[in-house]
């Protein structure tokens, strides 16, 4: 990433060989993951209330492939292993990354390296958010930008508990990915659409919703919730969070980052469980386009373009 712009400003380059320091591997790339904060942070703003790195610097938290070195300490029986790890929060658009030996996470041999690379980030943070809002039996779900990555595996997971699951999608082109995994939908992008939550519902409140937009959505999705429910939090594609004041002031339940960490939920042990859910068939992730290493910038244009439905990845 040469500058902060637009995705043009992600050029493929060359860059030398990496090399494996203490406690470290090289790992060659097979799928790289991409997700939605990379595309704010590439354009000079981000949701997160950190500092933006700064250019140039190869964007790019999460690979998959397989070992190939490892550091002078690193047990060598690692090499040849297929795994998926969490960069440093930068290095992973490439075709070889370094990453920690401890981060590392063997892909299970059912699943491909795409699949695996699908639910690092992802399937971990589904798992983390499910178990802080303790969804129910019978209650009521709306999980917002339900066609995404992580929409698509909050819905399947509280699908999986026997959850009444709601999608809300931005555009009629997503109804039937929600629809398809087993819930229902509605489209966001309609002015009336809580109305139709409303009639899904029969008039019922919804216990709870997973905000994954915020702004105006994440505002009338919390219209929704009375007292008693639970309003959690998971991103901002809008650019603004939902206000948790608000909500908190009417007895709804805001969870979101510090409930996780006061649960001591662990994130790398929550991937590996979602990659054994996935090997058992209880998880699917939803690869919804893929695009080559060198074509970064058309996957964040259609991310922004929300042209996209489930996980976007990057091959090598």
């Amino acid at each position: 990433m040469t500058e902060f712009g637009d995705p043009s400003v992600l050029v493929a380059g060359e860059a030398p060989d990496p090399e494996p320091g203490e406690g470290q591997v090289v790992v060659d790339v097979e799928a790289v993951n991409v997700v939605f904060i990379e595309t704010q942070i590439r354009a000079g703003r981000s949701p997160l209330p950190l500092p933006l790195p700064e250019p140039p610097y190869v964007p790019g938290s999460g690979i998959g492939g397989v070992i190939t070195e490892v550091g002078p300490d690193v047990d060598p029986g690692l090499l040849d292993r297929r795994v998926i790890a969490q960069t440093n929060g930068m290095g992973g658009y490439a075709e070889r990354a370094v990453v920690a030996a401890a981060q590392v996470i063997p892909i299970p041999a059912v699943l491909s390296a795409a699949d695996a690379v699908a639910l690092l980030t992802d399937g971990a943070t589904a798992l983390a958010i499910s178990r802080v809002a303790s969804v129910k039996p019978d209650e009521w779900v709306l999980v917002e930008a339900a066609a995404g990555g992580l929409g698509g595996l909050l819905v399947q997971l509280a699908l999986n508990v026997g959850a009444k699951v709601i999608g809300a999608v931005g555009g009629d082109a997503k109804l039937s990915a929600v629809r398809n995994a087993g819930a229902q939908a509605v489209n966001y992008a309609e002015p009336d659409w809580t109305e139709r939550v409303r009639m899904l519902t029969g008039g019922e409140p919804i216990d709870v919703v997973f905000d994954g937009v915020g702004g105006e959505i994440g505002t009338a999705a919390a219209a929704l919730v009375e007292t008693g429910g639970r309003f959690v939090p998971t991103g901002a594609a809008s650019g603004a969070y939902t206000d948790a004041a608000a909500l908190t002031a009417r007895g709804v339940t805001v969870l979101g980052l510090q409930q996780v960490m006061e649960k001591g939920l662990n994130l790398h042990e929550l991937a590996t469980t979602a990659l054994e859910e996935a090997a058992a068939g209880r998880l699917r992730p939803v690869i919804g386009q893929t695009f080559p290493l060198e074509r970064a910038a058309d996957a964040h244009a259609a991310m922004e373009a929300r042209k996209t439905i489930g996980k976007t990845l990057l091959m090598v």
